[in-house]
């Protein structure tokens, strides 16, 4: 691995750097869309063959959860976490064998320019300040064709829509670092943007990726009785909880 230097980005605020590092914070999300991210990116890279393991890096990998889901799908190939959370790279180095520190701006991530088969890049989209410049340093450790496997909570799910009509902050969305105002739920998870499905395909695609598919999951956080139309939804991305996506270095 080498360093590479990238365009440079503002690292976030101190206040959201503090956010990040309490302990507190979760940085784990369900495991079905885990699950169902990790069987995209399988069907994406194939068993590893004679041309040697693929790397994979799951870029904000939090607890590890997401790509320790994934390793048993994807044997034979070399995955490996990044995070700058200290306290997420501690508890992500018991579930993966390795987790190195690196941060999508200020100085780029810890490797070289093509050196990577595919990205995971799960529920970390919609924290970022400067989501452009995330997608460039992607793209730029991505080898040309290389894979990325993209998640982020739906702007536009179904419940959400519901709640909106009837006045209702969306879930997802947040206006505080401190507390919820306004939406469900009990959990602060320090969100700045949101995406729709047709926003995050031509995001996407404005940053030099090719869409192959978007697909959706369903939200670990849903009550119990909402559970079966929530999976429903999952056969319109649109409308579903989480959109996964996966696109190809163009």
């Amino acid at each position: 691995m080498s360093t590479t230097a990238s365009p440079a980005t503002p690292p976030p605020p101190p206040g959201l750097r503090d956010f990040y590092e309490n302990p507190a914070v979760p940085v784990a999300s369900g495991p079905s869309r885990s699950l169902r991210q990790a069987r995209m990116l399988a069907r994406a890279l194939g068993p590893a063959g004679a041309s040697g393991p693929r790397t994979v890096l799951d870029i904000g990998c939090g607890d590890g959860t997401a790509a320790a889901t994934a390793a048993p799908l994807l044997r034979g190939h070399r995955l490996i976490g990044v995070d700058w959370s200290q306290d997420a790279l501690t508890r992500a180095r018991t579930r993966l064998p390795y987790a190195v520190r690196g941060e999508l701006g200020g100085g780029g991530l810890p490797f070289a320019s093509g050196s990577a088969d595919a990205v995971l890049f799960s529920e970390v989209l919609e924290h970022l300040v400067d989501p452009d410049a995330a997608l460039d340093e992607i793209r730029r450790v991505l080898r040309p064709g290389g894979h990325l496997m993209l998640s982020t909570p739906n702007l536009a799910a179904w419940y959400n829509r519901a709640l909106l009509l009837a006045g209702v902050q969306p879930v997802f969305s947040e206006v505080s670092l401190r507390s919820i105002h306004g939406r469900p739920g009990a959990e602060v998870v320090g969100h700045l943007r949101l995406y729709t499905a047709r926003a995050l395909r031509e995001f996407v695609a404005a940053s030099g990726f090719t869409v192959v598919t978007l697909e959706g999951a369903p939200f670990h956080g849903v009550p119990r009785v909402l559970r079966p139309l929530d999976r429903l939804a999952c056969g319109a991305p649109s409308l579903a909880s989480i959109l996964l996506l996966h696109a190809r270095r163009a």
